[in-house]
């Protein structure tokens, strides 16, 4: 995994320079639209490559792998790869596990080692051009902070889009690894002080710039709200067993017409989700297998075909996906109806400071009108209402 994690490093740079030359090539009007063209860019390239992963584990890994006596071959050669037995909900939440500590882990390692090793460089090299010690410590502060690393020209571009992949990783996933939030957390406080100290000793000052807004990170952010809300409930619905189990204790279970109770009506469960192959007479005289899905058995009228079950599981995760879908956005809109975007006396506020300007402007030129019509004698019909 650690080689997963340099090879990452290694494409961000790559996806860097593309994003760079394109965003060039698109010719923006104004300074805020280039960095808004540039950071969608960049945050695309970084999101596919961090995540593509983690998608690929839980919707394909071992969906089309087919089944014994027919399994799909890459080029009718390799099988296919398939989860871990214990299911693919395990093997998504080791990966979101080791790529979360390792990234982060050599984040903060490249955004201080990084400085430090520059700035070790550049002493080197004053050193040796006949700078000693006593010299350098007589430098003005001036001086001493102009030998420091210049901060990257899109040094807030690179924060912004750590904090939203952060967000996107911490969010997406998250009921398949619960664990996220809080290892966000511990690296969030770690970083802060890590920042601050490269910002005061490792770089120099960097030029303030007024800024309106976040750009167009608002608008990322809702995206990867809205697609965390999705992608959570597929994880739910389709790579987790949270619905065949219902479906099996409501559906076919021992507690059927009786309601939920307790685990007792989970009992047959694991023989229900397990199908029969035909192997026929091997050597140790065994003859049939046991694997993951719902066909039917060999010696029934259409052997292998999907079950009655398997069609009652499909429906109720689909119906699942709907339902959650749509409770979890209704929530969101109530909570967005009741916190507006702007508390209502900042709203009055502003109001009143807008209602003083014009009385401002009102009473200005007023007093400039009467000063025109004595000076030159002249009747204004026609005065500022």
């Amino acid at each position: 995994m650690l080689f997963y994690v340099l090879l990452w490093s290694l494409r961000n740079v790559v996806y860097e320079k593309v994003a760079y030359l394109l965003t060039n090539l698109e010719h923006p009007r104004t300074e805020s639209e280039w960095e808004n063209s540039f950071a969608l860019k960049m945050f695309l390239f970084q999101f596919v490559n961090l995540n593509s992963s983690t998608f690929y584990i839980a919707f394909f890994l071992g969906r089309f792998a087919g089944r014994p006596g027919k399994y799909n071959k890459l080029f009718k050669r390799w099988r296919l790869e398939e989860c871990h037995p214990s299911g693919c909900l395990i093997d998504l939440c080791l990966q979101m596990e080791v790529i979360m500590v390792l990234k982060q882990i050599w984040n903060n390692f490249m955004e201080l080692g990084y400085p430090l090793l520059q700035n070790w460089w550049s002493r080197r090299k004053i050193k040796k051009g006949g700078q000693n010690v006593e010299s350098k410590v007589l430098l003005p502060q001036w001086d001493k902070d102009w030998n420091l690393q210049p901060m990257n020209a899109h040094g807030l571009v690179d924060e912004y889009l750590e904090m939203v992949l952060q967000f996107g990783f911490t969010t997406i996933f998250v009921a398949a690894f619960p664990l996220a939030p809080l290892l966000a957390l511990l690296n969030n406080i770690i970083e802060i002080r890590l920042d601050a100290y490269k910002f005061v000793t490792q770089w120099r000052r960097p030029m303030p710039a007024r800024a309106t807004d976040i750009g167009i990170w608002h608008g990322i952010l809702e995206w990867i709200g809205v697609l965390a809300v999705i992608t959570n409930a597929f994880v739910i619905a389709i790579t987790s067993d949270y619905i065949p189990r219902f479906v099996y204790a409501f559906k076919y279970g021992p507690c059927v017409d009786k309601g939920y109770r307790n685990e007792k009506c989970l009992r047959g469960y694991m023989n229900s989700s397990l199908s029969v192959f035909d192997m026929g007479d091997d050597e140790k005289g065994h003859r049939y297998c046991r694997y993951r899905d719902y066909r039917a058995p060999p010696w029934s009228a259409e052997p292998y075909d999907f079950t009655l079950q398997f069609w009652h599981v499909l429906a109720a995760r689909l119906a699942f996906i709907i339902v959650f879908e749509h409770l979890v956005f209704g929530i969101k809109s109530f909570i967005a109806y009741l916190i507006p975007d702007m508390p209502k006396d900042l709203c009055d506020r502003m109001r009143r400071e807008k209602y003083l300007m014009q009385e401002m402007m009102y009473e200005a030129e007023l007093e400039h009108l009467q000063k025109e019509r004595k000076k030159n004698g002249r009747q204004y019909h026609h005065e500022w209402p």
